[in-house]
């Protein structure tokens, strides 16, 4: 009976060992602390609307977007789905993104299918698209250095890289690809 017990304690601890073998030979994850996380936003914003305005007390910009979170330490904030409307006295320009960051108020970089568009009736630029693009807010110019597709009424430009100051309504390419013209 004493070979039966063995053989049975042999058998037990053997399948024990087996099954607690994954526990023991498991690489722990270190758990993520406080410290660990770099910045937490000082507060966030869901369905964001919001108006801004100039010195002079005219509407400078709008801003919607389905999140935003403000890191005012590290000096930006960031949006998720923004949509910016930025007015002047000549032209309005609207522009969506699938992200985008705020710098210091003032500097915006906006990420993932970037349209800008016109709403200005009978401008000869209606849209701009391409993946990325920076906005300097009070300045009004936006630059890229992606390839971008400008379209118009009558016309539609590709090229990479674009400068656009949007007081003058200036537009300038970088790397000119290709025009077509369209009849009426």
């Amino acid at each position: 009976m004493n070979a039966a017990r063995i053989i049975l304690s042999v058998l037990f601890i053997s399948c024990m060992v087996w099954l607690w073998y994954p526990y023991f030979t498991q690489v722990s994850l270190p758990q993520q602390t406080e410290a660990d996380i770099i910045a937490k936003p000082d507060y966030t914003a869901i369905e964001l609307k919001q108006t801004a305005y100039d010195e002079n007390g005219k509407i400078s910009h709008k801003v919607t977007a389905a999140r935003m979170e403000l890191y005012q330490e590290l000096g930006f904030t960031f949006f998720d789905k923004p949509i910016f409307t930025l007015y002047n006295d000549k032209q309005t320009w609207r522009i969506n993104a699938n992200e985008a960051t705020l710098y210091e108020g003032r500097q915006l970089i906006l990420e993932g299918n970037v349209v800008a568009s016109n709403l200005t009736d009978n401008a000869m630029i209606d849209k701009i698209n391409t993946d990325n693009i920076q906005v300097d807010i009070k300045l009004l110019t936006m630059q890229s250095e992606q390839p971008v597709i400008v379209t118009g009424p009558n016309l539609k430009i590709t090229g990479k890289g674009l400068e656009a100051d949007l007081k003058t309504e200036v537009i300038k390419l970088i790397n000119h690809t290709r025009t077509i013209y369209y009849d009426q």
